[in-house]
This record gives structure tokens, sequence and C-alpha cells, in this order.
């Protein structure tokens, strides 16, 4: 099935050392294929806000971002800050570290101590659950636990873990989450039949910073 990649994008760019000037190559890329969102560091929310300021692209920033085990009140705080900033989507690394140590506990107050601040400012949050070092049934726990709160997406990854995007991932969040929340797919997705596969498998968005290359139905050599 031929899916319109382009309108699934989130157009990322995420390197530390980045530059503003890129930024704003971004967001114009993003304007100018039609893609989702932008996905930048909170240090340039703003900036990409003011850049797309008219357009349907929506601007994400990420929260906790790239390891997950910063405390949930530095996460509260970055997420309140991008809020302020402008941010329309969070893309929020979960305590994966808790996860492995079998603190299902601490998980759940996690997200249950975000979800009223992003409910309550309309904003929308995608759960990185980096599949790539999770078990199925760690995957499928993760699926319950933000199911159950009400989570817009989960997210397969970061990027930055040494196994990125799988459609057998995809395919098992999508069994196991409530039909009503959406999959991005992230993490080396880099020419379009991977991208097809992912979204067949139920993926919904794809976090890349090959987007351009994936619309056009080309491959690309970048890293994330």
């Amino acid at each position: 099935m031929k899916h319109n990649i382009a309108a699934a994008v989130d157009h990322t760019l995420l390197k530390p050392g980045m530059l503003a000037s890129q930024v704003a190559q971004l967001c114009e890329e993003a304007n100018t294929h039609g893609f989702a969102a932008v996905c930048v560091p909170p240090l340039f929310v703003k900036q990409a806000k003011q850049a797309l300021e008219g357009s349907h692209v929506k601007v994400a920033t990420v929260i906790g971002f790239p390891f997950g085990y910063s405390s949930i009140e530095a996460k509260l705080a970055e997420t309140l800050l991008a809020i302020v900033d402008g941010a329309d989507e969070l893309d929020v690394v979960i305590n994966f570290t808790a996860i492995k140590n079998n603190d299902w506990a601490f998980v759940a107050n996690e997200i249950n101590h975000l979800m009223p601040v992003i409910t309550a400012n309309k904003r929308t949050i995608k759960v990185i659950i980096e599949s790539g070092v999770l078990t199925d049934d760690e995957i499928i726990k993760c699926c319950e636990i933000y199911g159950a709160a009400g989570v817009h997406f989960m997210k397969t990854s970061t990027g930055y873990a040494e196994k990125g995007a799988s459609v057998h991932a995809v395919a098992l969040m999508r069994k196991h989450l409530p039909a009503h929340i959406q999959i991005k797919a992230s993490g080396g997705i880099r020419d379009a039949a991977f991208a097809e596969a992912l979204m067949d498998a139920g993926a919904t968005r794809l976090g890349t910073s090959s987007g351009i290359a994936l619309a056009q139905g080309k491959a690309s050599t970048t890293q994330y």
C-alpha cells in the first residue's frame, strides 16, 4: 500500500552543536514539502515557532532526551518551558532505566505526573520507549501503561540507541495499544521502502532527518 510519506514526517534535527541557520532551513524544508512537524531541541522551539507561523507544520521538541533517566521534576520543568516557548508536540523519553530495573510503579507515576500538564495545555505527547533495548514483554507492558494513561503517540526510538525503529516493534505496539493511540517510528529510517513498511505495520508518523529523500522515494545516508 502506498502512503503519503511526506504528510507523516517529523522533520528532525537533534544533533549537538547544530546551528540556528540549520533550524531555519529545516523549517523552510518542512513547509515546502508539507511535512507534519519539525522536531528540534528545546533551545530552538521559539525560533521554529516563529518561522512556521501561519503554516500547518507543528513544532515538536524533546523532553528528557536522549536517555530518559532525568527526574520526574526535571521532565515536568522541561515540559512547562517547552509549552511556554510554543511547542505543539512533546516527544518525551521515558525512564527505560526504571523499566530495566522492573520499577513499573515509577514508570506509571512519571506519566501520571506529565499527562495533566500536557492535556491542560492541549498539547500532544509522544512517549519514546526505546523499543530496540526492550523485550517484547516490556514493550507490551509499556503499551498497557501508556494506553491507560491516554498518551497520543508511542514512539519507537530516540535514534541514539544501538537499534532504532523496526517493523516488528511497530506491529507489536499496534497490536497492544488502543486504536486511538498512534505510533511514531523513528531511528534509522533512511529509505522509502522501509518507511512504507513501517506505515503498513501501523506507524502514522516518521521521525527522520531523511524526510526529503523519503518523500522523493529515494534513500539517504543520514544517521537518524
